[in-house]
């Protein structure tokens, strides 16, 4: 318990009296330290807290000097004054002029009759001082003991709910998108608006700093959680009291090692996700039940999804042993390779697997722009807000986001979004299928590894489909004869009802439109960039015919 000056004028032994009504709410400071000091003006070496002890040796008794001294140690910070008294010393009792002039500041004024040396006041201040820091110390390690009891139980709530009911100061944990993992059961679950900023601030930062504030008079507090990478977030509501504040480190360690046993825990999970979704993505055309059944069976029941492929960086000196798949967009492998998979990119796709619902992730290591790397492929329900949990948890990473189809396609998005890699990383940002201006954007960046991973995404379902040249070839013809079916249908040499069922079949295929004339552009610029021609220049250099419908 803290010393109050109060339980100093308690100490039969140390007899000290106060020198006029002191109201009871003055005798509750809390005395911090003692210290003695017969300078006139001694606020400035005052820290605050003190019982400030004088015999007032250097002290004239002229009013308005009292007034002045007692005025320069309140606010120094002193919580009370006592005054020596004894044979030999300057009073044998406290002068009238200092008495009023600490009434008047409202601080207590103490006497120390001559019996009672200094000496024994300062040691009495330190030893309930002394006393009370061991208390302290032994209610951190009993909550301490408290909380690893807890911790050999089953998950976070058990610990939780003991740190609450030791330090009366509620948690809750949350995973890093801020979503709720458990609860002490003592706070409210609808968080205050200022929490949630608090998370997203920490969250941001990984494991490099906490963050606190007050929000309606309550004190917030989040810690992040993990070893080496973020795994959760731990907000305290309440302000901890010293000795709840010296175990906060123990709490954070606690939860990090609970959290990172169950990342190991899930593992075994998470690898039978990854060969579901090789299994599915291994069947050139599955049917449309299997597919959803595949789905369904890891928790993902969107009607509607999309693929998304994230480039995880390359590895100098990384061989892929695995065989590529013919067409492979990047030259990347369609299925994990036996070669050592960057540990970092596993690490990314558990963050991912543990933020999309299903978690359908894969590792798939080869070749991303020329040098031996790792991707991260994933498939998502149409409604995730993907872009957000890719700037969380793959930042500054090159990443495409096919465009959402049914179940039993997303090979096809999957292949349209490795094609946008190339696009991400010129641009800096996520690139998705059917984005604006994105036809727009190739040509003035005029790279030809992007432009190629442009027509992959625009003709990549194409590509996977049965006869997918010869829907080109007709797509290309008839786009460049400006739409005509007549001359379309003469240089290809085939009726014109084929060409009209054939490109039926590649806008069914690829969900664009003829008769929009964005649509067009894309496909006239995607077959454009296959037929070797760089936007603008046809071949041999000549200048290339405007693009239909524009």
């Amino acid at each position: 318990m803290p010393l109050h000056i109060s339980d100093l004028l308690a100490r039969s032994d140390l007899r000290l009296s106060v020198t006029y009504d002191v109201p009871p709410e003055l005798l509750t400071r809390t005395i911090e330290a003692a210290t003695v000091s017969d300078l006139p003006t001694p606020g400035k070496w005052l820290q605050g807290g003190e019982l400030l002890m004088t015999i007032g040796l250097l002290l004239p008794m002229e009013p308005a000097a009292c007034r002045a001294y007692v005025r320069d140690a309140a606010e120094g910070g002193a919580a009370c004054l006592a005054l020596g008294l004894g044979q030999g010393l300057p009073y044998q009792e406290a002068p009238q002029p200092l008495v009023a002039a600490a009434e008047e500041a409202g601080l207590p004024l103490l006497t120390v009759p001559d019996e009672v040396p200094f000496i024994a006041v300062t040691k009495a201040v330190f030893d309930a001082r002394a006393d009370e820091q061991r208390a302290l110390l032994h209610r951190a390690f009993a909550t301490q003991r408290r909380l690893t009891a807890a911790a050999a139980g089953d998950g976070l709530r058990p610990m939780l709910t003991e740190w609450t009911a030791a330090t009366r100061v509620g948690a809750a944990v949350l995973d890093p998108l801020g979503r709720l993992l458990a609860t002490s059961g003592h706070e409210q679950r609808d968080l205050p608006a200022q929490a949630h900023d608090l998370l997203e601030r920490v969250a941001a930062r990984g494991l490099r700093g906490s963050a606190s504030s007050t929000a309606a008079g309550q004190q917030l507090e989040v810690q992040p959680l993990g070893a080496r990478r973020l795994r959760g977030l731990l907000l305290l509501t309440g302000r901890p009291d010293d000795a709840a504040r010296s175990v906060v480190p123990g709490l954070v360690s606690l939860l990090s090692l609970e959290l990172e046993r169950r990342h190991l825990r899930d593992e075994p999970e998470r690898r039978r996700r990854s060969a579901l979704l090789s299994e599915l993505l291994a069947e050139d055309d599955p049917s449309a039940d299997r597919a959803r059944d595949m789905l369904r069976s890891a928790g993902l029941t969107a009607e509607r999804v999309r693929g998304v492929v994230v480039e995880a960086g390359s590895a100098p000196g990384r061989t892929a042993t695995g065989p590529a798949e013919s067409g492979a967009a990047d030259g990347v492998t369609d299925g994990t390779t036996d070669g050592v998979v960057d540990g970092a990119a596993q690490e990314m796709a558990a963050d991912l697997a543990l933020a999309v619902p299903g978690g359908l992730v894969r590792v798939v290591g080869g070749v991303v722009g020329g040098a031996p790397g790792t991707v991260i492929e994933a498939v998502v329900g149409e409604e995730l807000d993907i872009r957000e949990v890719l700037a969380r948890f793959a930042p500054h990473c090159p990443a495409g986001i096919g465009p959402a189809t049914a179940p039993e396609a997303v090979r096809v998005s999957l292949r349209q979004a490795a094609g946008l890699l190339a696009v991400s990383r010129s641009s800096g940002a996520p690139a998705q299928a059917r984005q604006s201006q994105a036809s727009r954007l190739l040509l003035d960046l005029g790279d030809r590894r992007t432009l190629h991973g442009y027509a992959d995404a625009v003709l990549g379902p194409l590509d996977l489909a049965d006869h997918g040249e010869e829907l080109i070839a007709t797509l290309a013809a008839w786009l460049e004869t400006g739409g005509a079916w007549d001359a379309t249908s003469r240089r290809l040499g085939v009726h014109r009802h084929t060409v009209r069922n054939r490109l039926d079949k590649a806008m069914d295929l690829t969900g664009r439109r003829l008769d929009d004339p964005d649509d067009r552009f894309d496909l006239w610029l995607a077959t454009r960039i296959r037929r070797g021609g760089a936007p603008g220049s046809g071949p041999g250099g000549r200048s290339a015919p405007p693009p239909p419908g524009r």
